[in-house]
C-alpha cells in the first residue's frame, strides 16, 4: 500500500513561486510513476505533469517552460517547482502514483494512489 502527503501549498501572489513536496511511503519513488494533478472549483481534474518509472516525464502545455519536477530518491519524496505562477494555476493540487509504467499524462483512472491534496492560491 502506497500512502502519499503532499505540503507546500499557499497563497502567492502573480508571478510567485512555490515548491509542493510529495512524501511517499510502502513504496519507493524510483520505482513508482508519480504526477501531480490539480483540481480548480468546477473544473475536471487535469494532469499537471508525469514521471513515468522510467523517467520520461511529460508536463500540461499550460505549464511547461515554468514548472519543474524533481525526485529525491534519499528522502522518497517528489517535488514540484512551481513559478511565473499565474492566477489560473489556482486550484487544489493532488500527488498521484502507480506501480505502472504510465508513460505521457494520463487521466485520473490510471492511478491507483492518491494523496490528500494541498491548495495553491494566485492572487492577480
Amino acid at each position: 500500500q502506497v500512502q502519499l502527503v503532499e505540503s507546500g501549498g499557499g497563497s502567492v501572489q502573480a508571478g510567485g513561486s512555490l515548491r509542493l513536496s510529495c512524501a511517499a511511503s510502502g513504496n519507493s519513488v524510483s520505482e513508482l510513476t508519480m504526477g501531480w494533478f490539480r483540481q480548480a472549483p468546477g473544473k475536471e481534474r487535469e494532469g499537471v505533469v508525469v514521471v513515468a518509472t522510467d523517467d520520461y516525464t511529460e508536463f500540461a502545455d499550460s505549464v511547461k517552460g515554468r514548472f519543474a519536477i524533481s525526485k529525491d530518491n534519499a528522502k522518497n519524496t517528489l517535488f514540484l517547482q512551481m513559478n511565473s505562477l499565474k492566477p489560473e494555476d489556482t486550484a487544489m493540487y493532488y500527488c498521484a502514483a502507480d506501480t505502472k509504467n504510465i508513460v505521457g499524462l494520463g487521466p485520473r483512472d490510471w492511478y491507483m494512489y492518491w494523496g490528500q491534496g494541498t491548495q495553491v492560491t494566485v492572487s492577480s
